[in-house]
């Protein structure tokens, strides 16, 4: 992962959104770049820390692309940043960029020094908003069958359900793909009850920012979209003072 060449990708996570958020060690990457190289939407957020930067910027179905060219730039010797919103490692670029580095580098000698910078991600920032939804073990789903196949997205649904874990849900509904909230919500249902409290979080720590705490039976009827994400508390979680709190056992340990 380290090695001895110039060349140098930094895969970078900026966070929520909000400049304030990104994190001094991700700024300094940036700044000790040459190319910035990201969806044009998560640039447009952080357009003020690149605009003296060149800039490689493709759309949201063209991440290989985008991955590629970086890999090709910092190959020449350059410093080059792969940006992703929230944290890399998390449905985001880190895991692709080491994997296109994987694949040249069994074609050829390829040299580059890869560091992935670390970001708020979209369930820490939502889990700020919310309260403290996951104090507890829980799991993260993503209902985007466009690399994943629905059949093994819905057998994780249920096993989480099954086992207790709060879920977070990740890529709920987009304009095409509208139909695996509620197949998700009917499956999470057979091992939960509708007064389960629910969070749904648009935009955390954006200008755009919106806050819904609801419970299971009633979240479709709700606002979710590509900019949403769901957080379903466990059998104990419960709603207190317009907040989501799921117990870690304290209570039942020690005297608070």
């Amino acid at each position: 992962m380290r090695g001895t060449g110039k060349g140098r990708i930094f895969i970078v996570g900026t966070g929520p959104g909000s400049i304030g958020h990104i994190t001094p060690y991700a700024m300094k990457a940036l700044r000790e770049s040459d190319v910035i190289a990201g969806y044009g939407t998560y640039l447009d957020l952080i357009r003020e820390l690149i605009k003296d930067k060149e800039v490689v910027s493709t759309g949201m179905t063209r991440e290989t692309e985008r991955c590629r060219r970086a890999v090709e730039l910092a190959a020449t010797g350059r410093t080059v940043s792969v940006v992703s919103g929230g944290d890399p490692g998390i449905y985001a670029m880190a895991g692709l960029v080491l994997e296109i580095v994987k694949k040249q580098s069994e074609d050829s000698r390829t040299d580059i020094h890869i560091e992935v910078v670390p970001g708020i991600s979209a369930l820490n920032a939502c889990a700020s908003r919310l309260g403290a939804p996951l104090m507890h073990d829980f799991a993260s789903i993503s209902l985007s069958d466009r690399l994943t196949p629905w059949e093994l997205i819905e057998k994780r649904l249920d096993a989480a359900a099954a086992a207790d874990f709060a879920i977070v849900l990740y890529n709920p509904k987009s304009r095409g793909r509208t139909r695996q909230i509620n197949r998700a919500v009917e499956i999470i249902s057979r091992h939960r009850l509708p007064e389960t409290p629910v969070g749904i979080v648009k935009g955390a720590m954006r200008e755009n920012e919106k806050i819904i705490i609801t419970d299971l039976g009633n979240m479709l009827e709700h606002d979710i979209d590509m900019q949403t994400t769901v957080i379903i508390g466990n059998s104990n979680t419960f709603s207190w003072n317009s907040l989501m709190i799921t117990p870690r056992g304290y209570e039942s340990k020690y005297s608070i």
